[in-house]
């Protein structure tokens, strides 16, 4: 589950290294400049593996700009991955605070309640960023929303809110994927069947996939095409979890 909510922290924010000496020497100092540097350095050291120096860089940009956003919301990111839960809902809540119609800010604030099992009010956060005028990742939001349905176990809400993310963004294989699951425990097997059809055609084979068409065509009560389709496992993934849970039949 933590793997494939999808947060939007690291989208665009990572420029690439950027070399910062004594901002404070400079002529002009521009305080949202600066933290966008160390910004930048900070996400750099945490893809590097250095936890400690970037959050030295990450609480930098939050003293050069206390009310800048994406500072904000980029700490507050680093704080959640170390466990300090608290410390991060004050960021992500200052950030919402100085920037209430920051998109990215609500729907990475609904993931970290999601997180926490905070279910009602990670839904409030998501539609929030749905809400906002200027705001285009309403798929992602979509998505998001979904997985976190799925995590408190509403499956109703999250194929609905799956269908949503596509109809803003048709080519999203998680929430394709993810309906398509649905769709097979709902007995919807002709519309999963086309569903996991264009998977497969835009994505190739992949374990889930393959395991779900098994599953559908067990239902389907067709065992030569779900014995097929097990052999494809079998030869593409022997080493993944679908097939162990093929051999388990715990499907």
């Amino acid at each position: 589950m933590a793997r494939t909510l999808v947060s939007l922290l690291l989208m665009g924010l990572l420029a690439g290294c950027v070399t910062v000496t004594d901002e404070k020497t400079q002529t002009n100092f521009d305080n949202i400049q600066a933290a966008e540097s160390r910004i930048s350095l900070g996400l750099a050291y945490l893809k590097d593996g250095n936890w400690l120096r970037a959050r030295e860089n990450l609480e930098m940009a939050v003293q050069f700009a206390p009310r800048y956003d994406r500072a904000l919301i980029t700490f507050a990111h680093y704080l959640q991955e170390v466990g300090e839960y608290e410390q991060a809902e004050k960021q992500y809540k200052a950030a919402l605070r100085y920037s209430p119609k920051n998109g990215d800010a609500h729907n990475n604030y609904g993931v970290f309640l999601c997180k926490q099992s905070r279910f009602e009010e990670a839904q409030e956060a998501f539609e929030d960023a749905i809400a906002q005028p200027n705001y285009y990742k309403l798929a992602d939001s979509y998505e998001n929303a979904a997985l976190c349905a799925l995590k408190a176990a509403d499956a109703l809400a999250a194929k609905q809110l799956f269908q949503k993310a596509i109809d803003h963004e048709p080519n999203r294989p998680v929430s394709s994927l993810r309906l398509a699951q649905l769709e097979i425990d709902d007995g919807e097997l002709v519309q999963a069947k086309l569903r996991l059809f264009h998977f497969h055609k835009r994505y190739g084979y992949q374990p889930r996939s393959l395991l779900a068409m098994v599953k559908l065509e067990t239902l389907a009560l067709q065992p030569t095409e779900a014995v097929r389709y097990a052999n494809i496992l079998e030869k593409k993934f022997p080493e993944s979890n679908e097939y162990r849970q093929y051999l388990a039949n715990e499907y």
